[in-house]
């Protein structure tokens, strides 16, 4: 009777000691903070999907008012007849053929000048940054030199001269662009079929005497875009001159500006750019085909192929595969949007297991220190508050700017979580105390996502700190209190 009696006290009394043991509490605490990456990797996807649903929006408004723009240096083509024969026998004209071939001519100069007038479009809680531009094109071209060409006089049609001009995206142009040509004023047309040195041509048929030595051209258009502008500088001597009203624009591309002013709301840039890194040779024969290729995602970055093919000498009147010109030719100026949530909140999301494991290791502290137990239920409850906290972030940044959300999201979350610490500890201190430690972190955090280059080295530091401190507090504490305690009763 008395065995039977007395093992259930002894079963409680052991059971008792195991839960009440700091030691396995940390062992779970360890457990939880691992079970709690699974709904911060969630969290995590959800920032993903919702920036994917940003950039099918904003595709869809770059789509009706216009892509990327590529703006080219104009190009001169002359028609030229070749006799090609059709088999060994070259003598006897039966055998012969005629075929149109064309010779290309790249600007001796080209000046650019553009003014652009970037904005924010905004559909539902999306937005993209879309531009107006006024750009003028002009230059000259030098007198063609046959001798290296190696084509008769006779053979070449003079006037079937054409002037192609190369963008990007017609669905951008305002009006139909004007052609200033020796004085003529003449205006382009659209070829898709037969001149296509570009992704989308705009031609115009051109009075051309060969034994001018400088032929002028000015080009005016008005053009619309998004995200970047770019140009594709293919002169002897290209000229850039941009200025626009945007707080920060990025430069990029294949020479950056030897001048730029970016101190102000407005933004200024000039680049003088030789032909020496060109693939192109000044002139060349032989069929249209394209020229240029643009890859719309990738326009700040190249295959290592296409820098070899750069580095290739190029023969003086050949165009091959190796000279197609792509995102590495151009010179590019990017309009990003000034705060990119989905980046902040994904880069702060990456930070949400050192937050979990700083504040439950405060909490285990506070239990010892202040001798008040927090049961894991109640563990699992902050940590859920605490994983909330990204989703509110998420939530609010979508709706009132990243700052004003992590500012909310952070202010609440240390709120609740305090509140909930003075409701188990009865303490008003401790609630305050780990409510300071909390802030405290959100604070660390924010202040490294300021700091960009230098957030390694100072977050490396700060949890430096934090462990020192950690470390010093811990030999303060007897770690034994909890168990000499219950084995004494």
């Amino acid at each position: 009777m008395d065995n039977n009696n007395s093992s259930p006290i002894e079963q409680s009394t052991l059971f008792e000691k195991v839960s009440n043991s700091t030691v396995l509490k940390l062992f779970v605490i360890f457990f939880l903070s691992l079970i709690l990456l699974i709904p911060l990797s969630l969290i995590s996807d959800l920032i993903e999907e919702r920036k994917n649903r940003e950039q099918e929006v904003a595709a869809g408004i770059t789509l009706n008012w216009g892509k990327d723009q590529v703006v080219s240096s104009p190009v001169l083509a002359i028609p030229y007849r070749e006799t090609i024969p059709l088999s060994a026998e070259k003598t006897q004209k039966s055998n012969l053929r005629e075929e149109m071939k064309w010779i290309f001519v790249l600007p001796k100069t080209s000046n650019i000048a553009t003014d652009i007038m970037p904005q924010h479009l905004s559909r539902g809680i999306y937005n993209a940054v879309v531009y107006n531009s006024n750009i003028t094109l002009e230059g000259s071209f030098d007198k063609i030199s046959l001798e290296k060409l190696e084509i008769p006089h006779e053979q070449i049609d003079w006037k079937g001269s054409k002037l192609i001009f190369g963008i990007q995206d017609f669905k951008g142009l305002g009006k139909r662009p004007s052609l200033n040509w020796d004085g003529n004023e003449l205006t382009f047309e659209p070829d898709f079929n037969n001149l296509k040195l570009f992704t989308q041509n705009l031609v115009c048929p051109v009075p051309l005497d060969p034994q001018k030595t400088d032929n002028r051209f000015k080009i005016k258009l008005n053009l619309k875009g998004s995200r970047s502008l770019n140009f594709l500088p293919l002169g002897d001597q290209t000229n850039i001159q941009a200025k626009g009203n945007w707080a920060n624009p990025s430069f990029t591309g294949a020479f950056l500006p030897s001048k730029r002013n970016t101190e102000t709301s407005n933004f200024s840039a000039s680049w003088e750019i030789p032909s020496f890194s060109r693939k192109l040779p000044q002139q060349w024969t032989g069929d249209a085909r394209p020229i240029f290729q643009f890859d719309n995602n990738n326009l700040e970055n190249a295959n290592e192929s296409n820098e070899q093919k750069a580095a290739q000498t190029v023969p003086a009147t050949v165009v091959s595969a190796n000279n197609l010109l792509d995102n590495k030719d151009m010179i590019t100026i990017n309009f990003l949007p000034d705060i990119n949530n989905y980046q902040k909140a994904t880069r702060v999301a990456k930070y949400g297991i050192l937050v979990i494991i700083l504040t439950f290791t405060s909490l285990l502290f506070t239990e010892v220190i202040k001798k008040k137990r927090i049961h894991i239920i109640q563990y699992i409850l902050i940590g859920a508050a605490m994983v909330l906290f990204y989703t509110l972030l998420l939530a609010l940044s979508e709706h009132i700017g990243f700052n004003l959300a992590y500012l909310t999201a952070s202010i609440a979350t240390v709120m609740l979580i305090g509140s909930f610490i003075k409701s188990i500890t009865k303490d008003q201190k401790s609630a305050v105390l780990l409510s300071s430690i909390l802030g405290l972190f959100y604070l660390f955090i924010y202040i490294l996502m300021q700091l960009r280059d230098y957030s390694l080295i100072a977050g490396t530091i700060g949890i430096f700190i934090i462990l020192a401190i950690l470390m010093r507090v811990s030999t303060k504490i007897n770690w034994y209190q909890f168990d000499n305690s219950h084995a004494d009763q």
